[in-house]
């Protein structure tokens, strides 16, 4: 098995909004902000090459929405979804499944794309069986009051319309070898938190419950979150496994580092080691 960070680009957030209650003097000094209050945001995917499949997780933004709505995130760098793919010595028509933790923007629009002439959608990865919960699909269809602004039919009715949509909880049998789902409510109804087994190494992709290593203190909860205090409580849980065990976070946010240890002090749960994936996979 082999595991590849995937650069999907950069975007800009509110900082406020990302770090919840917690106030600008502290969350200013761990993703400083510009002049209009917006913090840069990575939109980190990860590829695993793992036998004959070839898995993708997480799609990014894309960029299927017109100049104007992508000027409200501030789109920037080099990065870019298919380009990082290739740049790792896969192409689109490689990827065997792409697991989408959930279906906000940000996670799933680069599933699908514009045809060449503009005038239909297709997938991005058309030999691929594209996965997610069946409870949070009908979430994002039927979407709630809260995450209505963040769920575009585009990046979605278009997958089950393809017959390439699959739902991992109504499976008899998990499809991916040394691949685990673990689940979370706090940031939205069950987003979807793969972990990897590799060697003796494990590797969490903790999608939006800790998305940053500015996140890991429990009490730095996205404004985003439906349930902040659900999120909260999930955070304690799953920090305690990472920690206990030595687990690997891979973070989809974070606008410096791939990854991170954690570990707990009297303080609570902290930064052990940042860095890069090649460094802590070998």
């Amino acid at each position: 098995m082999n595991l590849y960070s995937i650069d999907a680009g950069y975007f800009k957030l509110d900082g406020g909004a990302m770090f919840g209650v917690v106030p600008k003097t502290i969350w200013n000094k761990l993703n400083p902000s510009d002049e209009n209050n917006l913090c840069s945001w990575a939109m980190r995917c990860l590829l695993i090459e793992n036998g004959k499949q070839l898995i993708l997780i997480d799609t990014g933004m894309g960029n299927k929405q017109d100049a104007k709505w992508q000027s409200y995130y501030f789109r920037h760098g080099e990065g870019d979804l298919v380009t990082s793919i290739r740049k790792a010595g896969f192409s689109e028509n490689d990827v065997t499944d792409v697991i989408l933790s959930h279906l906000h923007f940000d996670h799933c629009g680069g599933a699908v794309q514009w045809n060449a002439d503009r005038t239909k959608f297709e997938m991005t990865f058309p030999n691929a069986k594209y996965w997610t919960h069946s409870e949070h699909f009908e979430l994002a269809i039927n979407p709630n009051p809260r995450e209505k602004a963040t769920f575009f039919k585009e990046n979605i009715l278009p997958i089950q319309e393809a017959n390439q949509l699959f739902f991992i909880d109504k499976v008899a049998q998990n499809p991916f070898q040394n691949i685990e789902f673990l689940t979370a409510d706090g940031h939205t109804e069950k987003m979807l938190m793969p972990k990897i087994s590799l060697g003796n190494q494990e590797i969490i992709f903790m999608a939006d419950t800790v998305p940053s290593a500015g996140h890991v203190s429990v009490p730095y909860v996205m404004g985003y979150d439906v349930r902040p205090l659900q999120t909260m409580k999930e955070k304690t849980e799953l920090l305690t496994q990472i920690s206990n065990n030595e687990w690997l976070i891979f973070f989809d946010h974070d606008p410096n580092f791939d990854c991170a240890t954690v570990e707990f002090t009297e303080k609570g749960f902290k930064i052990k080691e940042k860095g890069y994936l090649r460094e802590f996979v070998r």
